[in-house]
């Protein structure tokens, strides 16, 4: 038999070519693209690798002229599948005309399934009677993929329906309302607005936080708190104790129960109450919690689902898109633990391997697709060498750890204290049993003295009582995590979709910062719908649909029904849209308008300098004033840039702050201003010998070194484009070119020399083929600064 088996991902096919053929497989090439083939028990095997979706949806060519196109034409337009991969489709139809039987082998979800089917597509042009079976599995290990390939099943047609379902509303939603608010505030070309089914409701969730924070109102209050001393152990113990009545929201009572508390010197215990309490460790990882858990150490949403999905790639972790907390039968705890023991956590894994029973946790929600995110081989630092991808695989097994361990165990106590009729509340917390704690030490455990206390028992007080004054605070604003945990809440976005929601309200610049905040244009976009289409940022409608698709993959709703309702909704909102254009684009137009101010022209010093993309896309300063004055100034092509709100003392030319990556720095915009110089100034340049070398930015916004001579002398040098340039005062011992520092948050700083024909290069490149390095690896990289160890001076 020839059996064709169809991966998500080409990393995907290496793992199963690799398991399957006990990595005896031979890579080949058809139309292009990588296959592997190997012999399984007489058949021919073909591995191929896709790159996600191959086919996606779009509308005609006639739909897509957005000033000539009747949006109403749009609600109701039938889009037609693309493919978007020609050369991997080639492949799978010259490859599917040669096979006996397919394998669909995607990741099982809605996207898996439906890329599985979109390659069914095609093999089925090529070959129609083919058979087709469907491997199902959780992780990219040896076991789940040999159990997988024995016991194929058949592919779920509804769950793909339900993907390509939701493919076909957003594309309508999307196409839609962006034209609307695009064309009605005229941004057209690089700069028109993008708006979406779940992104306007998302966006409406942060600039209602913003709101609660400007709104609040804070209001004083008072609290009183005494400290006591009792001898324990031959040693006097002090703790404190605050009032039963809590926060006083007026002085006066504050100050009366505070001066009938200080009359006596000694205190009474009223009551004391000891025991112990049993504390459960944290559920499983589903993606929602694992989302929420790495974006409190440190990553954005996106940037934590690539990693996890990179190491499920690697075989190291289950598939990261899983609803389920609660872990099924099929997974052998035991065994995870044994295959930890190779790893640098075996100490942790060997002391709970110990365990004369194992009861995992378990949270609230128990599904049948995957099972919670765990790790599924011990590995250490020489095969997940990122500091990045260490980190997480480090969460994913401490949180395995976690729930596999013993409760703690901590000893509360709480007393109440009679001081001059005043009552005062004294909690006490100590860890008896750490327990999972010991494994899991992303959350501390505060704990609190109180000493044994006897009932009538009396208490020197230790000092006086204390009265403090303090405000209410206002709400904080979302992170990405509780903000993921939100979404789940309304309903918004799937499991596999609502990390990717939040960063492109980023990358389009209507959020911004690690706690996001909504940029002016974000929130121009959702009062100007609040006040003219409020239903487009409720979640009532958005979860409507979602539920609907959910139906669909059950088998309860038929695509056609879901399609044509969410069409008629979309026509509604069109309608009212329609309505209120023209106050929708003026309020959305002059938001923005005051978003890409930066101040006044510091040349006619009669216009204002704004933000502007060039037709190619890159960003700069520029005159409104143009043609008649052509001030200009370059701008870096990353980050946020707006308004310092104030002008440069040296120059008086107005100053910009720049935000890349949560560092933000502010400086004056006028290349020639004494202060832009010293920051940008590198050396002099040693090949016109009068000029000097500083930092520039080119026509399409990236920075580089070049000469102040210009276009006298053409030195220049490239740069890193991310980073912040540290110029030194150095020289390169081994060629006398410029030597810099970059330094990048995350990573160590790098010493660079400028000169990309330096010596010192060299060397190192001849080192690492002499090692045993590829052609590949040794081949010489485009234009891009590299690290030099050798013969650079310290520091």
């Amino acid at each position: 038999m020839r059996r064709l088996i169809v991966t998500e991902k080409f990393n995907a096919a290496i793992r199963i070519a690799t398991i399957l053929s006990d990595g005896k497989s031979k890579r080949t090439s058809v139309e292009g693209t990588t296959v592997f083939e190997f012999p399984q028990d007489g058949d021919r095997v073909q591995v191929v690798g896709l790159r996600g979706h191959i086919i996606n949806l779009d509308y005609p060519e006639s739909l897509n002229d957005w000033s000539h196109v009747d949006l109403k034409e749009l609600v109701w337009a039938e889009p037609q599948k693309v493919v978007t991969a020609g050369k991997i489709g080639a492949a799978l139809k010259r490859l599917a005309s040669d096979a006996d039987e397919v394998i669909i082998a995607t990741d099982f979800d809605r996207e898996g399934e439906l890329i599985g089917v979109e390659a069914l597509e095609l093999i089925r042009e090529a070959r129609p009677e083919i058979r087709v079976r469907r491997a199902r599995f959780s992780a990219l290990t040896k076991w789940d993929i040999e159990a997988a390939f024995a016991n194929l099943v058949e592919v779920d047609y509804p769950l793909a329906w339900s993907a390509e379902s939701r493919q076909s509303v957003d594309l309508a939603w999307g196409a839609v309302l962006t034209r609307f608010l695009s064309i009605a505030s005229n941004q057209l070309g690089r700069d028109y607005l993008s708006v979406g089914r779940v992104q306007s409701p998302t966006l409406a969730l942060v600039v209602d936080r913003e709101r609660e924070i400007e709104n609040f109102v804070p209001q004083d209050y008072w609290t009183l708190s005494a400290r006591f001393q009792k001898e324990a152990e031959g040693k006097p113990i002090e703790f404190d104790a605050h009032h039963e009545h809590g926060p006083f929201w007026a002085r006066r009572e504050a100050e009366a129960a505070m001066a009938e508390a200080e009359r006596p010197p000694r205190g009474l215990v009223k009551e004391y109450i000891q025991n112990e309490r049993e504390e459960r460790p944290p559920p499983p990882f589903n993606t929602t919690m694992f989302v929420a858990e790495a974006n409190r150490i440190g990553f954005g949403a996106a940037q934590a689902m690539k990693l996890a999905e990179d190491l499920y790639q690697s075989g190291f972790i289950s598939y990261p898109r899983t609803d389920n907390t609660v872990y099924p039968s099929t997974v052998n705890l035991r065994s995870v633990l044994e295959k930890l023991r190779d790893s640098p956590f075996a100490e942790e894994a060997q002391r709970l391997l110990g365990q004369e029973r194992i009861v995992p946790s378990r949270g609230r929600t128990q599904a049948t697709d995957h099972p919670p995110i765990y790790p599924v081989q011990g590995v250490g630092r020489d095969k997940v060498k990122r500091q990045d991808h260490w980190r997480i695989y480090e969460l994913v097994v401490r949180r395995f750890f976690a729930t596999v361990a013993p409760n703690a165990v901590a000893e509360v106590a709480e007393a109440k204290i009679d001081l001059g009729g005043q009552v005062f509340l004294a909690e006490g917390y100590r860890l008896k049993e750490p327990g999972w704690r010991t494994y899991y030490p992303y959350w501390t455990a505060r704990e609190t003295v109180l000493p044994p206390l006897v009932v009538d028992e009396s208490l020197d007080r230790a000092g006086p009582v204390s009265l403090r004054e303090d405000r209410t605070q206002p709400p904080p604003r979302h992170s990405e995590g509780s903000l993921i945990q939100e979404m789940e809440r309304l309903g918004l976005g799937t499991k596999s979709t609502r990390h990717e929601i939040i960063k492109k309200l980023s990358d389009r610049k209507f959020i911004e910062g690690k706690y996001p905040r909504p940029t002016t244009s974000g929130r121009a976009v959702i009062e100007a719908l609040e006040d003219h289409a409020q239903r487009i940022t409720q979640p009532e409608m958005t979860a409507h649909l979602e539920a609907d698709m959910e139906g669909i993959a059950t088998g309860v709703r038929a695509r056609e029904d879901v399609v044509r309702e969410s069409q008629q909704m979309l026509s509604e909102v069109l309608e009212t849209l329609e309505a209120n254009r023209e106050a929708i684009g003026q309020e959305v137009e002059a938001a923005l308008r005051e978003q890409n101010y930066i101040g006044k022209c510091n040349l006619c010093k009669e216009g204002n300098l704004t933000v502007i993309r060039s037709r190619r896309g890159s960003r700069f300063l520029g005159c409104d004033r143009y043609p008649a004055c052509r001030n200009t100034h370059p701008l870096p092509q990353m980050g946020i840039i707006q308004s310092a709100a104030e002008n440069c003392p040296e120059c008086g030319a107005p100053m910009i702050m720049h935000t890349d990556r949560g560092r933000t720095t502010t400086y004056c915009v006028a290349s020639d201003c004494p202060t832009v110089r010293e920051k940008n100034f590198i050396g002099r340049c040693e090949k016109c010998g009068d000029g000097e070398l500083t930092i520039r930015h080119g026509t399409y916004g990236k920075r580089f070194v070049g000469c102040s001579k210009y276009p006298n002398c053409d030195n220049s040098y490239p740069l890193p484009q991310r980073g912040l340039i540290v110029p030194t005062d150095q020289r390169c011992n081994a060629c006398g070119h410029p030597v810099i520092r970059v330094i990048m948050r995350g990573r160590r700083p790098w010493v660079l020399c400028l000169n990309m024909k330096c010596p010192a290069k060299d060397g190192k490149s001849r080192k690492t083929k002499g090692k045993g390095g590829s052609k590949r690896a040794a081949r010489p990289r485009k234009a891009k600064p590299v690290p030099v160890v050798a013969d650079l001076p310290a520091g």
